[in-house]
């Protein structure tokens, strides 16, 4: 019999591999939790033919070394080699930087660096991975916390920052004297000398500790001076990363006196919070009034208003901002008139520090809410009435700063974004002169006190302004879309098969077919927008012997082919989404899944998810199954064409029966989410006229045209999701994947309920859900069809925006979805384009007893952090195609303009808003909402939401505007002098009443 040795561990081992804290249990209990971590000697150092780690690869099957064996040689203080190892500070303040293609050096990514970014920043964590995926760098993720040589544990009275960096220069040692023992051991090293580690940190304390331990490192704006292109990278270097790093200009200079209190820091910010004495919330630059903002409180129920920039304090829209609010009596109503920043700042002088000092004449009227012309009685009613809490910034919680797009001009260093709700940046650069007609890619490092403008440094330019390549990269590095090619690790993950994969012959239990459902001989079909390759869904239904109904909603089974935990996995929960621009589509899946292998083509066998369901004729449901299943789609239809032939009478085949079908039960369907209280709401949607696909030359645009088909999918979808929700929910109590759409506050409503009172004497109740349906069921005009729709679209804009959320994290009377009234609901229809729908088909999927559930998928934690990234990226994918559909818009009304010989297009608009200055009007043939300005005096009457203006004519007569009026408006586009974009400019033609 063997002998059983047990041996004990050493104390300092034991140090180095437990875990030991604190935490507060839910009912408030205070446990102790122990964690244990592995420590090995065998993490390999990533470096090609070193000679210690070689047989570490081969013994344990891990992923082969990147880095090159002399490191990256053209550098002028290391010409033996080197490799950089950049500290978390530099991965937070210099991300541009390390993705530049110019930085060639081989990067060492420790873990505890890549844990910390993850902690700090999520879209720079997002960043971080996917350049960890790219194939142009040469970069290694070294796992330092499981190397028995080179993980740390925190000491007493340590705080996580400075074990963190203690972790980073031991890590650094230890390679250095790993590279010197491997070349000692190698005989074919060259005589060059051993390349080595260089430590890239901007903290000057770790930098002041690092050297005090003889490790080699510098400031990353020394190591640029080093390299070849220094002049083109210093232009990216971000100033708070080194402060001396650039001169500064005289406008940021420490002499001038603070234009801004001095932020709180986000400790104190933290306890005001928590004490009660401040509230937080995402800030929101107004689009019409660049000297306010506002920041939603749910203590309150209208948002908290901020006025001037003293109170905005150096917020950047979509900041979350610490406020403390005002004595209710300083609150004030926002201002009524359209302030734009590009008139009233045009003549500031980027270098003139004179003229940012104090407050100007046009900010100190908007503070005091006094403009030319004075107030009457009822105006002075009306800012009463419309009064809100109004405060102050008074600390940055979590900054918004990322990549914006941006024009200049020669003869000034302003950055203007695109966006109007971002502030102008004073920009850094060298290259000023080149960039002239450029469309150019910055970033806002600092906003200090005494600066007026935020500052920022050049990144790289996007190509010329105005044409579609650079406008396109513009929104999609604007709105965060990863656009990258997938990399090899994805790619390695799809069918070996590739395009000609295909289902293998029935076998019933065995490989796909376990567990399935052979419907293919299913009377089954799909109907989606013209030119739709990514076919999510397919729809059947027919009669049942007993008179039902079975219908069935058949879903594309992409959690066959993308698993948990792999590559593709990471990289489409990343995503989070498909982004559908005008001309491109940025897929969440590689092509040969989304467009070929996934989509339920016609006449081809693919696998799904169903939901089938027996229905009564009154589309009761009686019974539902979900299955995943075989199908062969028999037609591909678009809605029109599905309309065509659910209409042609002379048709009574079999697909044409379950359309027919399928479209009476929906039609009963909507009945009933109607009765409920769901909300037929309405957003512009308009269709691109493009020349051809190759040249996406747009040639004209129009409003999108639906069917009773569009409708009809509508319900089936909605219903399998609803079904859906209920099953997972009831599987997982704690992790299921669900969406929710929270009510308004009445206070959103307050506005518009009083324009639609005062204007057409109609009421609006919003006491619930199914009130407020039935009151937009009744504002109607008789003269005007489409002022239903517009009450409509003003409507929503009144919501809160829908949200993925974990069911364990909310209580379960917030689960509903308040638009389609019904108390839970999920996404399952479109697993193609997003994730959320992945990980709703796996638990489904699971849930049904098909296979087992990834352990992932059973922690809240991880479910809550997968759907925080995946509600972000569906924002952002929602902004850049709307981005996308202006520009075209734009660029498809030149070429109406040009194709008229010159004379402008003329539309219709309703006037959605009055100001002082001006109306905003919605061109609702075009979805296009603009703004009417007006330079000469006009008569103002808040009260009732009425401006008279000069005819512009001439003709001495006077044009009296009111909301819901519809006018006509004459349609430019001009380039914009700041951002260098085509912008929409409009002009009254003539209105509706005389006055």
């Amino acid at each position: 019999m063997n002998d059983i040795r047990i041996l004990k561990r050493s104390r300092t081992e034991a140090v180095l591999s437990q875990r030991k804290f604190f935490k507060k249990t839910a009912r408030g209990r205070v446990v102790k939790v122990l964690r244990e971590r592995y420590l090995r000697d065998d993490v390999a150092c990533g470096i090609k033919s070193c000679s210690l780690c070689s047989e570490q690869y081969e013994a344990s099957g891990s992923q082969e070394p990147s880095l090159p064996p002399a490191g990256h040689r053209k550098h002028s203080q290391f010409p033996q080699g080197h490799f950089i190892l950049p500290d978390t500070n530099i991965f937070l303040h210099q991300m541009d930087l390390i993705e530049s293609p110019l930085m060639k050096a081989p990067i060492i990514l420790l873990q505890t660096v890549l844990e910390e970014v993850r902690h700090r920043s999520l879209p720079l964590y997002s960043r971080l991975k996917q350049l960890t995926q790219s194939e142009d760098k040469d970069i290694w993720i070294f796992y330092n916390e499981y190397r028995k040589d080179t993980a740390v544990a925190r000491r007493q009275e340590e705080t996580p920052n400075d074990r963190n960096d203690r972790g980073i220069r031991l890590a650094t040692k230890w390679y250095n004297t790993h590279l010197i023992k491997s070349h000692t051991l190698s005989r074919s090293q060259k005589p060059i000398g051993t390349p080595v580690v260089v430590l890239l940190t901007d903290d000057a304390a770790n930098r002041q500790l690092a050297q005090s331990e003889q490790i080699l490192c510098v400031t990353a704006k020394n190591y640029i001076s080093g390299l070849p292109d220094a002049e083109r990278l210093a232009d990216i270097l971000s100033v708070p990363g080194d402060a001396e790093s650039l001169e500064p200009t005289s406008a940021s200079s420490a002499r001038r006196a603070a234009l801004y209190p001095e932020h709180l820091s986000p400790s104190a910010c933290q306890a005001g919070v928590k004490s009660g004495d401040l509230c937080h919330g995402h800030f929101n630059a107004s689009q019409y009034n660049y000297l306010e903002g506002s920041v939603s409180i749910p203590s309150f129920s209208k948002p908290v208003l901020l006025v001037g920039r003293e109170d905005m304090n150096r917020a950047v829209d979509g900041d979350v901002v610490a406020v403390q609010v005002y004595p209710e009596s300083e609150w004030k109503a926002p201002a009524d008139e359209v302030i734009d920043q590009d008139t009233t700042l045009k003549n500031d002088d980027p270098e003139d520090s004179e003229a940012e000092e104090g407050v100007d004449q046009e900010e100190r009227l908007v503070i005091r809410g006094q403009r030319v012309g004075g107030r009457g009685p009822s105006q002075k009613q009306q800012i009463l009435r419309d009064r809100q809490p109004t405060g102050k910034v008074v600390g940055i919680i979590k900054r918004n700063w990322r990549a914006l797009a941006t024009g200049t001009t020669q003869q000034t260093v302003f950055a203007t974004p695109v966006s109007r709700s971002i502030p102008r940046i004073r920009l850094r650069t060298r290259q000023a002169p080149s960039l002239v007609n450029q469309k150019i890619l910055v970033t806002i490092d600092r906003w200090d006190v005494n600066s007026k403008y935020p500052e920022g440094h050049f990144v790289r330019a996007l190509g010329q302004v105005e044409s579609k390549e650079a406008e396109r990269e513009s929104l999609l590095l604007e709105f965060e879309v990863p656009f990258r090619p997938f990399g090899k690790a994805v790619n390695a993950c799809l069918p070996v098969e590739g395009e000609g994969w295909i289902v293998a012959p029935k076998e019933e239990g065995v490989g796909m077919w376990g567990g399935r459902e052979d419907l293919r001989e299913m009377i089954i079909c799909s109907i989606d927008p013209p030119g739709c390759q990514d076919i999510d869904d397919a729809l059947h239904a027919r009669l049942l012997p007993n008179g039902n109904v079975e219908a069935g909603v058949h879903i594309a089974d992409v959690s066959h082919f993308v698993h948990a935990d792999t590559a593709m996995d990471s990289e489409a929960a990343s995503r989070g989404t498909t982004v559908y621009l005008v001309d491109q589509r940025i897929d969440m899946l590689p092509s040969l899944l989304g467009t070929n292998l996934c989509s339920l083509r016609p006449h081809v066998e693919r696998l799904a998810f169903s939901c089938i369901w027996e229905l009564t004729p009154e589309a009761q449901i009686v019974d539902v199954r979900f299955s995943k299943s075989v199908i062969a789609s028999k037609e591909a239809f678009t809605y029109e064409a599905a309309q065509k032939r659910k209409d042609d009478l002379s048709l009574n085949d079999p697909i044409t029966q379950s359309i027919r079908l399928l479209n009476g039960l929906a039609r009963k369907l909507k009945a009933g989410r109607m009765a409920a209280g769901a909300l037929n709401l309405a957003s512009p949607e308009v269709k691109i006229h493009l020349q051809s696909a190759e040249s996406s030359d747009p040639i004209d645009v129009e409003q999108k045209e639906l069917y009773e088909t569009n409708s009809l999918v509508e319900e089936f979808m909605l219903l399998a999701n609803i079904s859906v929700a209920g099953k997972i929910q009831e599987a997982f109590p704690q992790t299921a994947v669900l969406r929710r759409h929270l009510p308004p506050p009445r206070a959103n409503f307050e506005k518009l309920q009083d324009l639609l009172m005062k204007r057409k004497g109609i009421s609006l109740d919003v006491s619930s859900s199914g009130a407020l349906a039935a009151s937009l069921d009744q504002c109607i005009d008789p003269a005007e069809p489409a002022f239903n729709t517009l009450v409509r679209i003003m409507a929503t804009r009144c919501m809160l925006s829908a949200e993925y959320f974990a069911s364990g994290s909310v209580p379960r009377d917030t689960f509903s979805h308040y638009g389609l009234a019904s108390p839970i609901y999920t996404h399952f229809t479109s697993p193609i384009r997003r994730y959320a729908d992945v990980l709703v088909h796996r638990q489904l999927s699971a849930a049904v007893g098909h296979a087992s559930l990834h352990a992932t998928l059973h922690s809240k934690a991880h479910v809550e952090r997968v759907l925080d990234n995946v509600n972000r990226r569906h924002r952002m994918a929602q902004m850049a195609s709307r981005a996308s559909t202006e520009f075209y818009t734009g660029l498809a009304l030149k070429a109406r303009e040009k194709h008229a010989g010159g004379v402008l297009p003329r539309e219709k608009a309703f006037v959605i808003r009055t100001f002082r200055n001006g109306v905003s009007v919605f061109v609702s043939s075009l979805g296009l909402e603009g703004l009417v300005v007006f330079k000469e005096d006009i008569k103002f009457d808040a009260e009732t939401y009425t401006v008279v203006v000069p005819s512009p004519s001439g003709d001495g007569r006077e044009i009296s505007m009111s909301v819901f009026d519809q006018i006509e408006v004459q349609i430019s586009v001009e380039k914009d002098k700041n951002t260098q974009r085509g912008k929409v400019k409009m002009t009254l033609v003539d209105g509706a009443n005389d006055a």
